[in-house]
């Protein structure tokens, strides 16, 4: 049996090691409190659910789904759009339904990434965006993002040479894994660069509707000529509380888009009718629980932030996502200080270093655990040793 080489470039699972010493410690009765995975707790609102559980009751939802989604559905996420960002789009050609945004982030390298192909992505940085440029044949040029910098990458230190022979670049914000926001100004300067260098932005965006302190981040569409350049990728996963749902959404650039269709239209079925009109209902319905999410999120942050605080682990305080990007002190790495983390105090968090060659001086906390098992955790967080070096 052969498997193709592009497997081979494929870095191992970092957190394997990790993960399974917390099994066998869960196995051995200990209470394990984690704060590695960005799933949030809260369920998905009622209005959502009903909706769903009458659409499943439809013999119409039952057949297979055209790859494009239901016409209602491209309508509900351009009024969305319009209401949250002003920004005007034809929902025949500039929106795509994606069986979540992870799915379309992932195809769409297929469009862009021919072996040989450049790709600027953030580092550190969600890990699809470099996984799906090496299985498409093409290299990573890392951008880091430095925290003397807000996060955010330095355009102007990418060679020239490298931004001449680059056909993508990947942002992200709300930033995972840092929380940084980036504001509207950056994205300008962004699409003047793409434009530059001929280079398509893709934006991943779902956590623009997590926020704190009421500043609502801009979308990377509302740059003047975006569209020219780019698309962003939305998802109602974070936004809802939908992740399991699998319902996200491409919208900007048309070219981009119908390319991508091209993709999913020979790889997938689209997205079952009722989720599908599920999520036309969380577009069109009272959007008063996003508020409520991030007031919740928000007292989380704080109390995470104290502790943090206390115990010597700086963070900077995040704009938005459900995470807090904590610098390790000095004389640990990442890994270290999360292996002790969770042998002393049996907390779980994730190690910088999984997100990038840049996160590897820092450790992700996130904070979608219910309030109770958040203020376990915090409690045992003051209680490490390591705090008091």
């Amino acid at each position: 049996m052969q498997f193709a080489k592009r497997l081979d470039r494929l870095p191992p699972y970092l957190f394997v090691d990790i993960n399974r010493r917390i099994a066998e410690m869960r196995a051995k009765g200990i209470d394990i409190v984690t704060f590695a995975i960005g799933d949030p707790d809260m369920p998905t609102p009622s209005h959502i659910i009903d909706r769903l559980c009458d659409e499943a009751r439809v013999p119409a939802n039952h057949r297979y789904p055209e790859t494009e989604g239901l016409p209602e559905l491209h309508e509900a996420i351009a009024e969305w759009y319009r209401d949250r960002f002003g920004v005007e789009l034809d929902p025949d050609t500039e929106v795509l339904p994606l069986i979540g945004s992870k799915e379309g982030i992932g195809h769409i390298a297929f469009c862009f990434v021919e072996s040989g192909s450049i790709v600027l992505v953030p580092d550190p940085g969600y890990p699809v965006y470099s996984m799906a440029t090496m299985m498409a044949g093409g290299e990573p040029y890392y951008m880091p993002l430095m925290e003397e910098y807000d996060f955010l990458p330095r355009l102007e230190s990418i060679p020239r040479s490298i931004a001449a022979k680059s056909s993508v670049m990947w942002l992200n914000y709300p930033n995972n894994p840092t929380g940084a926001g980036a504001s509207l100004e950056f994205f300008e300067r962004a699409v003047e660069f793409a434009r530059m260098h001929d280079i398509a932005i893709c934006h991943d965006a779902p956590y623009t509707e997590v926020y704190f302190d009421g500043r609502k981040p801009p979308s990377l569409l509302q740059a003047t000529g975006a569209k020219d350049v780019g698309v962003e990728f939305h998802s109602l996963s974070k936004t809802y509380h939908m992740t399991g749902w699998r319902v996200g959404m491409v919208v900007g650039n048309r070219e981009m888009i119908r390319a991508l269709f091209t993709v999913k239209s020979n790889l997938d079925s689209g997205i079952p009718q009722a989720i599908q009109l599920a999520a036309v209902q969380a577009l069109r319905g009272s959007q008063e629980i996003v508020t409520e999410h991030n007031q919740v999120l928000q007292r989380r942050r704080d109390k995470l932030m104290k502790v943090l605080q206390e115990v010597g682990l700086y963070a900077r305080e995040p704009d938005g996502t459900f995470y807090v990007w904590a610098r390790v002190p000095e004389g640990y790495s990442c890994v270290d200080l999360t292996r002790e983390l969770l042998e002393q105090v049996h907390i779980a968090v994730t190690p910088g270093i999984g997100y990038g060659a840049s996160g590897a001086d820092y450790i992700r906390f996130s904070i979608t655990l219910p309030d109770e098992r958040l203020d376990e955790g915090v409690k045992r967080l003051a209680r490490w040793a390591g705090g008091s070096r």
